[in-house]
């Protein structure tokens, strides 16, 4: 990412033969080994005790620019900036730095930077970069964050980045190699220092030399095989380490080999945004691979006009367009955990703050983890959290990045087993031991939390069910929820939120649920009311259309039904509408008749048309169906129809009772709907009707 707008006149002093060995008295504040060590289980990331955490963070740059040092301190002081990070929940940072850097500092040559003002951080007073690292890193340690290094560009240059590959002039692939090493070996017993970025951004297109490519050779060029040689090489140093490997720039279609200098032969997406290629050529770091981290990079329009952003995009089409087949896969399949290691942009009350706002949420509604970028308010193409004076925050997009924060019960969640975040003394923060249960108790607590209530399923297939609830209280405070389907609790670990997915189910069964709250003494709640799930038949046909639905309106219980539908073109050609229709199924509770509107279509509520037809014989959860046809159109390859927003309400505008109406859901994002059926012509395409 662009790092523009650094201070004026950051020029290096000489050596003043100051060394960077581990064994001088600023090295690191080494401690013992820590309790802090992360590793992966399929797509989580866990501590030692195999509970799941959430890394949410953000970066700041500068170490890798040609000032060699965080940008911001010519003004600001490094202390306040590093404890303002801490109180408003970053619990890890992303540090981008030089291979060229790393290179000195290894070498004894770390020089005094000019760009810190020491007026304003005398701490910090006569210090090199590497003694500034040390310095903020002690403080990182006090205020409870966590650390990620990032080799930003081979050279220390505020444009590095541009620069396709690792290795540079006088930066060889060895270099890169064992600056990874030395650092690595430096603060091996310092569990601040968590997780390795190999290398920012990989990329190149069709035509470029270099160019960053992923398959499975040994080439200098294959950064998959860069990726592995640097991960063994760090984890025989530190095996506690998270290894995280970007994705490239562009991957060759089926049958196309590297060679191809034509662009239409590859698929292209953002610098270090290309992961299609794991799918065919994994990372293989040995009996290490629970270390193994996958991090794409995403931005919006406002960075680059990319094509998926043209026309009427959103949230679903960029999800199946552009996330899914370049990196999303690999959570949605369980296949590694993901890192978004750069997010962000200017709010543009328009498009930038629409792909914004979709990104966020599909972070936090999968829990992925991220780092925002950036801290910094001079990254010339997104702005930063901090305003220009480096030290205000923009309040408008920290509030846009606040849930993507990891948070339990209105405090942000550090990484560290005994300090909160914010440190010691924070009234904003909290440990993860706090989270877990894991930190000390009370003895004489012996008060229960109370039990769940509003247990509900958001979501059935034929082989899983997703479950959610209302928080427990308690007197101190709730640390976490059992799941049990009949007597058996299906949860390994805690569930620290309110939702749940349980898999492996047989289809077309029907599984009784209960949750129970749990709190830091090991109190158990009384069980929540007992909900009975039903997942799908596992013959649900898959045609060459499908449906997707969100509720819009939370009350089950009031005078209206407002559900929304998408049509999915899954196929390989076009579908001519007049041919399709939808059934959302549901009951009357009653009523003799029941009126149906288009509240909003993207196709046009003329393009629309609506009839309830009732049942010939009921059955549990429906006695009548809301048909959705079209007056005309098609619908191409691949693309989908748009939100079709739909209401229904009786003659008498009385009150239905939704809870047990078959179609619904309490889904507030487009999912895939089962319960809402297909049809082309009379054949049955998606779904499955209620029996």
């Amino acid at each position: 990412m662009t790092t523009t707008g650094s201070a004026a006149g950051a020029a290096e002093r000489p050596s003043d033969g100051r060394t960077g060995e581990v064994t001088t008295a600023a090295a690191a504040a080494a401690a013992a080994p820590g309790d802090d060590w992360l590793h992966t289980q399929g797509n989580k990331i866990v501590d030692a005790n195999g509970h799941e955490v959430w890394l949410t963070g953000a970066n700041w740059f500068g170490f890798n620019a040609t000032e060699r040092v965080f940008h911001g301190l010519w003004s600001a002081n490094i202390t306040e900036i590093t404890k303002s990070m801490a109180d408003r929940g970053i619990n890890l940072v992303r540090v981008p730095i030089s291979t060229q850097l790393l290179l000195e500092w290894k070498n004894g040559q770390a020089t005094v930077p000019s760009g810190v003002n020491a007026y304003a951080n005398p701490e910090l007073a006569g210090k090199t970069s590497l003694e500034v690292f040390d310095t903020w890193l002690a403080l990182c340690k006090q205020y409870g964050i966590k650390v990620m290094l990032d080799v930003h560009s081979a050279e220390a240059d505020n444009a590095g980045h541009v620069h396709p590959v690792w290795w540079k002039g006088s930066v060889t692939v060895e270099n890169f190699y064992s600056a990874w090493e030395w650092v690595t070996a430096r603060y091996r017993n310092d569990d601040t220092v968590i997780a390795m970025d190999i290398k920012n951004e990989p990329h190149g297109t069709a035509s470029t030399s270099p160019r960053a490519k992923w398959d499975g050779s040994t080439d200098q060029d294959n950064f998959k095989y860069a990726c592995e040689t640097a991960g063994k090489r760090i984890l025989a140093v530190n095996p506690n380490l998270l290894v995280l490997c970007e994705g490239i720039e562009v991957y060759p279609k089926a049958g196309v080999s590297w060679t191809s200098t034509t662009p239409t032969d590859y698929y292209s997406t953002w610098w270090g945004g290309n992961l299609r290629g794991v799918r065919d050529h994994p990372v293989d770091l040995g009996a290490q691979n629970d270390q193994l981290v996958y991090s794409p990079h995403d931005y919006g329009p406002l960075v680059f006009q990319q094509p998926w952003f043209s026309g009427d995009w959103n949230r679903t089409t960029l999800e199946r367009d552009v996330w899914d087949p370049n990196w999303l896969y690999l959570h949605k399949e369980n296949k590694a955990p993901l890192l978004i290691g750069e997010w962000g942009g200017f709010l543009d009350d328009g498009p930038n703050q629409k792909w914004m706002t979709a990104l966020r949420d599909l972070i936090v509604e999968r829990r992925i983890h991220q780092t925002f970028w950036c801290l910094n308010p001079n990254s010339g193409d997104t702005g930063g959290l901090l305003l220009n004076d480096w030290k205000s925050w923009d309040e408008a997009k920290y509030a846009l990045l606040k849930p993507a924060l990891w948070q339990y019960q209105g405090k942000f969640v550090s990484l560290d087993h005994q300090v909160p975040l914010g440190g010691a003394s924070s009234t904003t923060g909290i440990s993860v031991s706090d989270v877990q249960g894991g930190g000390s108790t009370d003895p004489t607590d012996t008060q229960a939390p109370t039990a769940p209530t509003g247990l509900t399923s958001t979501a059935t297939t034929s082989n899983s069910a997703s479950l959610s609830w209302t928080p427990s209280t308690d007197n101190v405070r709730v640390t976490g929820y059992d799941v049990y389907r009949g007597t058996t609790k299906v949860n390994a670990a805690p569930v620290t939120g309110t939702t749940y997915q349980d898999t492996g189910l047989s289809p077309a069964t029907s599984y009784g649920y209960t949750v129970r709250a749990r709190d830091a003494a090991g109190n158990v709640s009384a069980p929540s009311a007992a909900l009975t799930v039903t997942t799908t038949s596992a013959d649900t046909p898959t045609g060459a259309v499908k449906v997707r639905y969100k509720n819009n309106d939370a009350s089950a219980t009031d005078n209206s039904i407002r559900p929304s539908l998408q049509l999915l073109n899954t196929g390989s050609s076009a579908v001519d509408l007049g041919t399709v229709s939808l059934r959302y199924y549901f009951t009357r509770d009653g009523a003799s008749s029941v009126s149906a509107w288009c509240d909003y279509a993207a196709v046009t509520c003329a393009q629309v048309k609506l009839r309830v037809v009732p049942l010939t014989t009921p059955v549990q959860g429906a006695d009548a169906y809301l048909e959705v046809t079209f007056a005309g159109g098609s619908l191409a390859a691949g693309r989908d129809s748009g939100d079709i927003q739909l209401r229904m309400s009786k003659a008498d505008w009385s009150n239905f009772d939704e809870t047990n109406d078959y179609s619904r859901t309490t889904a507030t994002a487009y999912a895939d709907a089962p319960a809402v059926t297909a049809y082309t012509g009379t054949a049955l395409a998606w779904g499955a009707p209620p029996a």
